[in-house]
């Protein structure tokens, strides 16, 4: 086992059980911080399995840490979902990017991460810091000033009173989550201290927080929405995905809703009113009023660039629907869809006209969950048409948000499947 690991190298390093089968990823370290200058303990893991679910695993349990993995020895992993206590700090969520001091008095430093190295009791603590020397009042930090390694006892401010309460940058933290999945970073945020987590937030771009937003639970969506100063916020909700800026928007008060609507680019904000008028449980509040459409004298070539976009969502880019202009939604008469595998079967110079498949029935705005579950059941789709009785293309659904509404309430904080309070996995 290697003597010295940097928190930003375990990040995201995959976790193995004894016999090499896959636990989790690792997200982050838990230290118990001491009144005293002695480098604080490591206590344990916090691993995230593929279940979403985010666990302790004690020290004691890792028999090998590699530049590329993790391993644990035989026995149990309890299952309760990780909860930080009052005398603990989430090394990479809180400790990153705090502001200290040197032992001299002086010298004001950022810290950009922790090595935990093991002791004589098989322990393993905090016992060095990499920080950078901060400059002026605003304490930024001196962007050519050199990365220091020093012992735990040579930097002061780190007590649990400190870090709850001193301003803290997030530079370090945005740089670990530049790897990470929006639904990884969801999960990351969710178990940081309220203080810790505004910090992040007001540091994220707009693009980058609309994806995170998208994949938190309702309340801690409107928690962080109401941090924010209600001009970002509007901002925030024009970079979302309409059905999801719709699905959160429903959950403010009258007032709070129609103040953000009034502050959004009317572009931005009518295609949410229209989604407001629809009942959250039917086709027309599910749906996204921004799928692939084209006219019937589009080419292939130019239905397969709107479906290469990166930014469009793997359901979106299913179907493209064929309508008469005007292709912004409602649009003109639907015509009907065009299936992506069919594009790939077709000459890049034929019209998509020529490929559009008229016989796939659309859903009505005000269909019901139950309906629109045999539906996409019936017909094998990842998406599908919403047509009003005028036959105006209105959106379309995706199997994932309507998935979103099948599945239990909360089921993000408790993961895909649900687990007992203290049950254990064997990872023998």
């Amino acid at each position: 086992m290697v003597n010295r690991v940097f928190a930003a190298q375990l990040a995201g390093l995959p976790v193995f059980g004894p016999d090499g089968e896959s636990i989790g990823k690792v997200r982050d370290l838990v230290a118990g911080l001491r009144l005293d200058q002695q480098p604080p303990r490591v206590l344990g893991l916090v691993v995230e399995l593929a279940t979403r679910r985010r666990v302790f695993v004690p020290m004691l349990r890792v028999t090998a840490i590699e530049p590329n993995a993790v391993t644990l020895a035989t026995g149990s992993v309890n299952m309760r979902a990780f909860h930080r206590r009052p005398n603990e700090v989430l090394v990479l969520g809180q400790l990153i990017d705090a502001h200290a001091r040197l032992a001299d008095g002086d010298t004001r430093v950022t810290v950009a991460d922790a090595a935990m190295e093991p002791i004589r009791t098989r322990d393993w603590v905090l016992a060095r810091l990499a920080v950078r020397e901060r400059a002026g009042r605003l304490g930024l930090t001196r962007r050519r000033s050199s990365l220091r390694v020093l012992p735990w006892s040579e930097v002061r401010g780190l007590g649990l009173t400190d870090l709850s309460g001193q301003p803290q940058g997030a530079g370090q933290l945005l740089m670990l989550f530049d790897t990470m999945r929006a639904v990884d970073i969801a999960a990351t945020v969710r178990d940081l201290p309220t203080k810790r987590r505004h910090e992040v937030v007001d540091s994220m771009d707009d693009e980058r927080l609309a994806d995170v937003l998208e994949e938190l639970p309702e309340e801690d969506q409107k928690e962080l929405l109401a941090h924010l100063a209600e001009e970002r916020a509007a901002d925030i909700l024009e970079a979302m995905n309409p059905d999801d800026a719709a699905d959160l928007l429903a959950e403010l008060a009258p007032a709070d809703q129609n103040r953000l609507l009034d502050l959004m680019h009317p572009d931005e904000s009518e295609p949410l009113k229209r989604l407001l008028t629809y009942s959250s449980d039917t086709a027309g509040g599910l749906m996204t009023p921004e799928p692939v459409i084209l006219t019937p004298d589009a080419t292939i070539a130019e239905a397969l660039a709107h479906i290469r976009n990166p930014d469009l969502p793997a359901a979106l880019a299913s179907l493209a629907f064929v309508c008469r202009p005007p292709t912004e939604t409602p649009t003109g008469r639907y015509v009907g869809c065009v299936h992506f595998q069919r594009l790939l079967r077709e000459p890049p110079a034929e019209l998509v006209a020529s490929a559009v498949d008229t016989d796939l029935p659309a859903l009505r705005p005000d269909a019901e969950l139950s309906e629109i579950t045999r539906y996409f059941a019936a017909y094998n789709l990842a998406c599908g048409p919403v047509v009003d009785d005028q036959d105006h293309l209105l959106g379309a659904v995706t199997v994932d948000d309507l998935l979103d509404h099948l599945l239990p309430d909360h089921w993000r904080e408790t993961g895909l499947h649900d687990v007992t309070e203290g049950q254990e996995i064997d990872s023998a």
